[in-house]
């Protein structure tokens, strides 16, 4: 009986250490590619695109090989059961999606989150964000 508690014990942490609990997506995500209205397209070769999330708020850098990481994008988030609402609260560039929330389905593929949603222009989004730290 003790070994089959602690095989049950066992499957039971290896599964959870696939699921992210809590609400938070609290880590540092690497930018993996996605799919634009049907069509895949992968991570860029020459620069690296990685966001930071707080507890509540996240960072986004592009990363270039012997420069300095640079600031693109800053926002807001709250998870729901299997939704997250994001609203950009900086770009460093103009763009008709500060201050406007998005909701986006979210879900974890081992280290991956992944994001689900259409954006105002009704783009249909997916994207592939590998977890790093």
């Amino acid at each position: 009986m003790l070994s089959k508690l602690a095989v049950a014990l066992l499957i039971f942490l290896c599964c959870s250490s696939f699921i992210q609990t809590g609400d938070t997506l609290k880590g540092t995500y690497e930018f993996k590619g996605g799919i634009y209205n049907g069509k895949k397209e992968g991570a860029p070769t020459e620069y690296t695109l990685q966001r930071k999330y707080k507890t509540d708020n996240f960072d986004a850098f592009l990363l270039e090989k012997g420069e300095k990481p640079q600031k693109y994008q800053s926002g807001k988030y709250e998870l729901k059961p299997d939704s997250c609402f994001e609203t950009e609260t900086y770009s460093a560039q103009p763009s008709k999606l500060t201050g406007v929330t998005l909701k986006y389905h979210y879900s974890f593929r081992n280290d991956t989150l992944v994001f689900q949603g259409i954006l105002p222009t009704g783009m249909v989004v997916e994207e592939y964000w590998k977890k790093v730290k």
